[in-house]
Protein backbone atom coordinates (compact mmCIF):
# COMPACT_ATOMS: atom_id res chain seq x y z
CA UNK A 1 0.00 0.00 0.00
CA UNK A 2 1.51 3.37 -0.50
CA UNK A 3 2.34 5.91 1.65
CA UNK A 4 -0.18 8.83 0.31
CA UNK A 5 -4.44 8.06 0.95
CA UNK A 6 -6.39 9.42 -0.60
CA UNK A 7 -9.37 10.22 1.24
CA UNK A 8 -13.07 11.20 -0.30
CA UNK A 9 -14.94 13.84 1.16
CA UNK A 10 -12.29 15.37 3.31
CA UNK A 11 -12.52 19.10 2.54
CA UNK A 12 -12.48 21.18 5.08
CA UNK A 13 -10.29 22.35 8.41
CA UNK A 14 -11.98 20.08 10.34
CA UNK A 15 -12.18 17.38 8.48
CA UNK A 16 -8.53 17.31 8.91
CA UNK A 17 -8.60 17.77 12.41
CA UNK A 18 -10.65 14.96 12.42
CA UNK A 19 -8.51 12.49 10.15
CA UNK A 20 -5.46 13.56 12.17
CA UNK A 21 -7.53 12.80 15.36
CA UNK A 22 -8.00 9.15 14.32
CA UNK A 23 -4.80 8.56 12.87
CA UNK A 24 -3.23 9.53 16.77
CA UNK A 25 -5.57 7.05 18.53
CA UNK A 26 -4.60 4.41 16.34
CA UNK A 27 -1.20 5.06 16.85
CA UNK A 28 -0.52 5.71 13.01
CA UNK A 29 2.56 7.92 11.80
CA UNK A 30 2.07 10.52 9.45
CA UNK A 31 3.96 13.96 8.22
CA UNK A 32 0.95 15.62 6.94
CA UNK A 33 -2.73 15.80 6.22
CA UNK A 34 -4.13 17.88 3.79
CA UNK A 35 -7.27 18.18 1.79
CA UNK A 36 -8.50 14.63 0.63
CA UNK A 37 -4.86 13.50 1.23
CA UNK A 38 -2.40 11.97 4.02
CA UNK A 39 1.00 11.27 3.89
CA UNK A 40 2.46 8.63 6.16
CA UNK A 41 5.60 8.03 7.39
CA UNK A 42 5.30 4.39 6.22
CA UNK A 43 2.60 2.32 4.48
CA UNK A 44 -0.14 0.97 5.95
CA UNK A 45 -0.66 -2.71 7.58
CA UNK A 46 -3.20 -4.45 6.51
CA UNK A 47 -4.89 -4.44 10.57
CA UNK A 48 -4.02 -0.52 10.72
CA UNK A 49 -5.78 -0.13 6.97
CA UNK A 50 -8.63 -2.15 8.36
CA UNK A 51 -8.99 -0.26 11.86
CA UNK A 52 -8.68 3.19 9.90
CA UNK A 53 -11.04 2.53 6.79
CA UNK A 54 -14.06 1.21 9.62
CA UNK A 55 -13.08 5.02 11.58
CA UNK A 56 -13.80 6.91 8.35
CA UNK A 57 -16.42 5.38 7.23
CA UNK A 58 -18.21 6.17 10.81
CA UNK A 59 -16.77 9.90 10.36
CA UNK A 60 -18.37 10.03 6.87
CA UNK A 61 -15.12 9.75 4.77
CA UNK A 62 -14.00 7.09 2.20
CA UNK A 63 -10.60 5.83 1.77
CA UNK A 64 -10.24 5.81 -2.01
CA UNK A 65 -8.27 2.41 -3.61
CA UNK A 66 -4.69 3.28 -5.58
CA UNK A 67 -7.08 3.55 -8.68
CA UNK A 68 -9.02 6.25 -7.75
CA UNK A 69 -6.03 8.39 -6.51
CA UNK A 70 -3.78 7.66 -9.59
CA UNK A 71 -6.52 8.61 -11.85
CA UNK A 72 -6.65 12.39 -10.00
CA UNK A 73 -3.03 12.41 -10.36
CA UNK A 74 -3.46 11.80 -14.04
CA UNK A 75 -5.63 14.96 -14.59
CA UNK A 76 -3.37 16.99 -12.22
CA UNK A 77 -0.57 15.67 -14.83
CA UNK A 78 -2.62 16.71 -17.77
CA UNK A 79 -3.28 19.93 -16.42
CA UNK A 80 0.35 20.38 -15.50
CA UNK A 81 1.44 19.55 -18.94
CA UNK A 82 -1.16 21.27 -21.00
CA UNK A 83 0.00 24.72 -18.89
CA UNK A 84 3.56 24.12 -18.55
CA UNK A 85 5.31 21.97 -20.65
CA UNK A 86 3.53 22.73 -23.63
CA UNK A 87 3.85 25.67 -26.53
CA UNK A 88 0.73 26.08 -27.33
CA UNK A 89 -2.63 25.58 -24.95
CA UNK A 90 -5.21 23.21 -27.02
CA UNK A 91 -7.69 24.75 -29.11
CA UNK A 92 -10.63 22.74 -27.50
CA UNK A 93 -12.83 22.94 -24.43
CA UNK A 94 -10.42 22.06 -21.54
CA UNK A 95 -13.03 19.44 -19.87
CA UNK A 96 -13.20 17.37 -23.54
CA UNK A 97 -9.29 17.59 -23.81
CA UNK A 98 -8.87 16.12 -20.16
CA UNK A 99 -11.36 13.28 -20.54
CA UNK A 100 -9.68 12.53 -23.74
CA UNK A 101 -6.16 12.17 -22.44
CA UNK A 102 -7.06 10.02 -19.09
CA UNK A 103 -10.00 8.10 -21.13
CA UNK A 104 -12.64 8.84 -18.70
CA UNK A 105 -16.22 10.80 -18.61
CA UNK A 106 -15.04 14.25 -17.72
CA UNK A 107 -18.30 14.41 -15.00
CA UNK A 108 -17.20 11.50 -13.06
CA UNK A 109 -13.79 13.02 -13.11
CA UNK A 110 -14.54 16.17 -12.12
CA UNK A 111 -17.08 14.94 -8.90
CA UNK A 112 -14.20 12.38 -7.54
CA UNK A 113 -11.63 15.13 -8.26
CA UNK A 114 -13.62 17.98 -6.05
CA UNK A 115 -14.37 15.12 -3.27
CA UNK A 116 -10.75 14.93 -3.04
CA UNK A 117 -8.93 18.02 -3.65
CA UNK A 118 -11.40 20.15 -1.61
CA UNK A 119 -11.93 22.37 -5.52
CA UNK A 120 -12.96 22.23 -8.54
CA UNK A 121 -10.67 21.07 -11.95
CA UNK A 122 -11.79 24.53 -13.30
CA UNK A 123 -10.52 25.91 -10.51
CA UNK A 124 -7.40 23.82 -10.46
CA UNK A 125 -6.31 25.12 -13.81
CA UNK A 126 -6.87 28.63 -12.60
CA UNK A 127 -4.18 28.50 -10.34
CA UNK A 128 -2.04 26.35 -12.83
CA UNK A 129 -2.75 29.25 -15.42
CA UNK A 130 -1.89 31.82 -12.83
CA UNK A 131 1.39 30.43 -11.78
CA UNK A 132 2.50 30.24 -15.36
CA UNK A 133 1.38 34.29 -15.69
CA UNK A 134 3.62 34.60 -12.92
CA UNK A 135 6.58 32.70 -13.98
CA UNK A 136 6.23 34.50 -17.76
CA UNK A 137 5.87 38.10 -16.26
CA UNK A 138 9.18 36.93 -14.03
CA UNK A 139 10.76 36.37 -17.47
CA UNK A 140 9.92 39.78 -18.80
CA UNK A 141 10.12 38.44 -22.17
CA UNK A 142 6.26 38.53 -23.18
CA UNK A 143 4.08 41.25 -23.34
CA UNK A 144 0.80 41.00 -21.27
CA UNK A 145 -1.51 40.54 -24.49
CA UNK A 146 0.99 38.29 -25.51
CA UNK A 147 0.10 36.07 -22.22
CA UNK A 148 -2.70 36.15 -22.19
CA UNK A 149 -3.57 35.51 -25.98
CA UNK A 150 -1.00 32.11 -25.01
CA UNK A 151 -2.77 30.86 -21.96
CA UNK A 152 -6.09 31.29 -24.15
CA UNK A 153 -7.68 34.41 -22.21
CA UNK A 154 -10.79 35.74 -23.90
CA UNK A 155 -8.84 39.33 -23.31
CA UNK A 156 -5.98 41.34 -21.17
CA UNK A 157 -8.91 42.04 -18.63
CA UNK A 158 -10.00 38.59 -18.14
CA UNK A 159 -6.78 37.53 -17.20
CA UNK A 160 -5.73 40.96 -15.18
CA UNK A 161 -9.13 40.22 -13.22
CA UNK A 162 -8.64 36.74 -12.67
CA UNK A 163 -5.06 37.38 -11.86
CA UNK A 164 -5.86 39.64 -8.97
CA UNK A 165 -8.38 37.62 -7.62
CA UNK A 166 -6.12 34.92 -7.20
CA UNK A 167 -3.35 36.34 -6.01
CA UNK A 168 -4.12 39.85 -4.75
CA UNK A 169 -2.45 42.18 -6.69
CA UNK A 170 -2.46 43.35 -10.24
CA UNK A 171 -0.22 42.12 -12.78
CA UNK A 172 1.81 45.32 -12.74
CA UNK A 173 1.71 45.00 -8.76
CA UNK A 174 3.39 41.33 -9.26
CA UNK A 175 5.66 42.30 -12.04
CA UNK A 176 7.43 45.30 -9.41
CA UNK A 177 7.60 43.15 -6.90
CA UNK A 178 12.06 42.37 -6.38
CA UNK A 179 11.51 38.62 -5.29
CA UNK A 180 7.69 37.69 -6.81
CA UNK A 181 6.16 35.32 -5.03
CA UNK A 182 6.08 32.06 -7.10
CA UNK A 183 4.57 28.84 -5.66
CA UNK A 184 5.61 25.08 -6.84
CA UNK A 185 3.78 23.07 -8.81
CA UNK A 186 3.01 20.15 -6.88
CA UNK A 187 1.34 23.02 -3.76
CA UNK A 188 -0.94 24.09 -5.68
Amino acid sequence: MSKNLHIKNMVCQRCIMTVESDLKSLGIPYTEVHLGQVNLKAPLTINEKNLLVERLVKQGFELLEEGNSSLIDKVKTVIIDMIHHRQELPRINYSEYISEQVHKDYSYLSKLFSSVEGITIEKFIIKQKIEKVKELLSYGEKAFKEIAFDLDYSSVQHLSNQFKKETGMTPSQFKQMSRPERKPLDSL
